[in-house]
């Protein structure tokens, strides 16, 4: 089966062994006892790497000049020249919490940019990336770019030294509210929050009023709590903090549907031949752990 979202008679098929979704988050997959029906599935991991990274780098340097107000300015007519303004990303330090493929990327164009690239993972270690789909001349497969990496248990001093975090996890039972207000306030003050994971990774309220208080320089958030967000939703107000409509990677992107026909055709054939599935799924991931 290819698809997104199973079907409403999914239970009706009691001959299914496979399922490839075109997403790379897997949540819907949740609760549909795949690992006690003996299936197997695989994400679309890599399919988005591409755009998602240029989209964080886009907003690392529209924070860092604070293109918004630029914006502002233009649109009335008003000529002004601040510091920030003139900022650049060059030796900036950009920390990534998980390390996948689209952090991979994203660590890739920012360390050509000059910037300092540090890692939090669980066990503070980086493995080599095998049997994930990953477009040719892309990422960092042997997770040689890092300059610092860190475990769960230094998670201050990650957070404490980077000047933008970079959210790269997925959204699962332990990940959930995993940055508080304690997270964010230990970040450095003026530092930026990027988000284009999963809206529940951060506590709504926590970072509202982190934003409220001035610590952090800004924020730039594509994935959301609500869909579509409230149009009096308080993260809209905010001049320092950059919305976008979950289009960071989409099914839109120009090469979305040659890269997911070309995992979809290729774990097909494996699965055939009993050879190892791109981007399958582990028991533990199907169960939300």
């Amino acid at each position: 089966m290819f698809c997104t979202f199973v079907p409403l008679n999914f239970s009706e098929m009691e001959k299914l062994k496979l399922i490839q979704i075109s997403s790379s988050g897997y949540s819907q997959l949740f609760g549909l006892g795949l690992v006690e029906k003996g299936i197997r599935a695989c994400n679309a991991r890599g399919v988005f790497d591409t755009p998602i990274a240029e989209w964080n780098i886009a907003m690392m340097v529209n924070l860092a000049r604070n293109l918004r107000a630029m914006i502002r300015n233009q649109e009335r007519g008003l000529w002004e020249r601040p510091r920030q303004f003139q900022n650049e990303i060059r030796g900036k330090t950009v920390g990534f919490w998980g390390y996948g493929g689209i952090a991979r990327e994203t660590a890739r164009i920012a360390s050509a940019l000059g910037m300092r690239i540090y890692v939090l993972v669980p066990d503070g270690r980086i493995k080599k990336r095998e049997n994930i789909y990953c477009v040719e001349g892309t990422g960092d497969p042997e997770g040689k770019l890092p300059e610092k990496v860190f475990s769960i248990q230094q998670k201050s001093e990650f957070l404490s030294g980077i000047d933008f975090l970079v959210l790269s996890m997925p959204l699962t039972e332990k990940t959930e509210g995993i940055i508080g207000e304690e997270e964010l306030k230990t970040m450095r003050k003026g530092s930026f929050l990027l988000n284009p994971a999963r809206g529940a990774l951060v506590r709504e309220h926590a970072l509202i009023r982190v934003l409220e208080e001035g610590h952090l320089g800004g924020a730039a958030i594509d994935a959301h709590y609500y869909y579509p967000m409230p149009s009096d939703h308080p993260l809209w107000k905010f001049p320092n903090v950059i919305m976008t409509p979950h289009i960071s990677g989409s099914s839109l992107s120009p090469h979305f549907l040659e890269r997911v026909w070309t995992i979809f055709v290729e774990n097909v054939n494996r699965f055939l031949e009993g050879r190892i599935l791109l981007n399958e799924l582990t028991p533990s991931q199907l169960e939300g752990g």
